[in-house]
C-alpha cells in the first residue's frame, strides 16, 4: 500500500494537469497556472492548490461560527430558518453547479464560495449597516463584509498567520459584491449566485416567518422564473449558463436578470427594509453600538481590534455579551 500511495500521489498533479487540458473550457483557470499565494509553499501531492484552499477554509474557525450568525432572521424559533453558514452551503452548491455546466474550475469556484461570507458580522445585513455607521461615525471608511471576509483569510485566522490562500480565491472573496468585478470567470460565477440564493431562499424563509404571504409575490416575475424555490433556481441557473456559454462571459439574459433584479427589490420592499424591520435594526444597532462603545471607550481597544472582534461575534455570542454589561 505504501508503495502505490507514492505512486499515486507522483502522477496526481500530472494526471489532473491532462485531464483538464482536456475537460475544462479555454477561459477556465488551470489548478496549477494561477498567480500562486503570498507566501511560497510546497504544494500538495494529493490536492490541487484550490482543494487545498477549500479546505482550508472549511477547517477554520470563521467558517464553524457561521452557523449562528443571522442570514435574515435574528434568532427565530424555528429549526428551518436560513443561517449564514447554510446561505454559504447553498451558494457554494448552486455555483459549483453552474461551473461544472460551463466547463469552469469547480475547485476554485467551491473555494470562492465557502470563503466569501466569513468576515460577515452578526445580525446579518442589519448588523454590517450597523457596524458600518459607527465607523463611519469615528471616521473611518466604514465596514464592508467581502472586505473583512478578505481580512479573516489574509490576516484573523491561525491566530494572526492568516491562511495563505491562492489569488484567485482571494479576489473572488473580495469582489464577490461590491463595485469591482472578479478577475476569473469562476468568481464571477459566485457574485452573481450569490443573489440568487439568497433571494429565493429569504422568500421562503419569509413565508415561513409570516411575513409575505405566497400570494404577495409580485406576479410578473413570478411568471417569468418559477412559482417555487426550485423552480426559480433552476431557471436562472439555465438561463445563466446558456447565456454565459454565448457570450465567453458571466451574464445574465436581459429578460431572466431585469426578473431577479426587480424580485430583489420587491425583497427589499417588503423584507429587508418592510414594516418589519424597523424596530428590529433599532434593537441590532443599539446591541451593536453597545458593544463596540464597550470595546473602544471602556475596555480601551483600538478601533480595528474592537472591529475584528464584534465582526467575529455569533448573534449569540453578541447578544449575551451586550446583556452582561448592565
Amino acid at each position: 500500500m505504501p508503495e502505490l500511495a507514492g505512486r499515486v500521489a507522483d502522477a496526481f498533479e500530472s494526471l489532473v494537469r491532462e485531464h483538464e487540458d482536456g475537460w475544462l473550457s479555454p477561459l477556465a483557470v488551470r489548478s496549477y497556472e494561477g498567480r500562486g499565494r503570498e507566501q511560497p509553499e510546497e504544494e500538495c501531492r494529493l490536492r490541487t492548490p484550490f482543494q487545498r484552499d477549500r479546505d482550508r477554509i472549511v477547517h477554520a474557525k470563521a467558517f464553524r461560527r457561521l452557523r449562528h450568525k443571522t442570514q435574515v432572521f435574528v434568532d427565530p424559533e424555528g429549526d428551518h430558518f436560513r443561517t449564514r453558514l447554510t446561505h454559504t452551503l447553498e451558494t457554494t452548491g448552486i455555483a459549483r453547479s453552474v461551473a461544472r455546466a460551463l466547463r469552469l474550475n469547480e475547485d476554485l469556484t467551491e473555494a470562492i464560495g465557502l470563503g466569501h461570507d466569513l468576515g460577515h458580522p452578526p445580525f446579518g445585513h442589519a448588523g454590517e449597516q450597523a457596524l458600518d455607521e459607527l465607523l463611519r461615525e469615528r471616521g473611518g471608511a466604514g465596514f464592508r463584509h467581502n472586505e473583512h471576509s478578505l481580512r479573516v483569510v489574509e490576516h484573523l485566522e491561525r491566530d494572526g498567520r492568516g491562511l495563505n490562500l491562492t489569488w484567485e480565491v482571494r479576489d473572488g472573496i473580495l469582489k464577490h459584491t461590491g463595485p469591482d468585478e472578479p478577475e476569473t470567470l469562476e468568481g464571477r460565477i459566485l457574485r452573481i449566485v450569490d443573489r440568487v440564493a439568497y433571494i429565493n431562499h429569504d422568500i421562503d424563509d419569509a413565508i415561513r416567518a409570516g411575513i409575505l404571504d405566497p400570494h404577495d409575490l409580485p406576479a410578473g416575475e413570478i411568471a417569468i422564473l418559477g412559482d417555487s424555490g426550485s423552480r426559480r433556481i433552476d431557471t436562472l441557473m439555465h438561463d445563466l449558463v446558456e447565456t454565459s456559454a454565448g457570450a465567453g462571459d458571466i451574464v445574465q439574459s436581459d429578460e431572466i436578470g431585469g426578473a431577479m433584479l426587480a424580485l430583489r427589490a420587491f425583497m427589499f420592499e417588503h423584507v429587508y427594509l418592510g414594516p418589519h424591520a424597523p424596530e428590529e435594526h433599532a434593537r441590532i444597532r443599539a446591541t451593536i453600538r453597545r458593544i463596540f462603545e464597550h470595546l473602544v471607550d471602556v475596555r480601551g481597544d483600538d478601533v480595528e481590534s474592537a472591529t475584528d472582534y464584534l465582526a467575529g461575534m455569533t448573534d449569540r455570542f453578541a447578544l449575551t455579551f451586550a446583556a452582561e454589561l448592565d
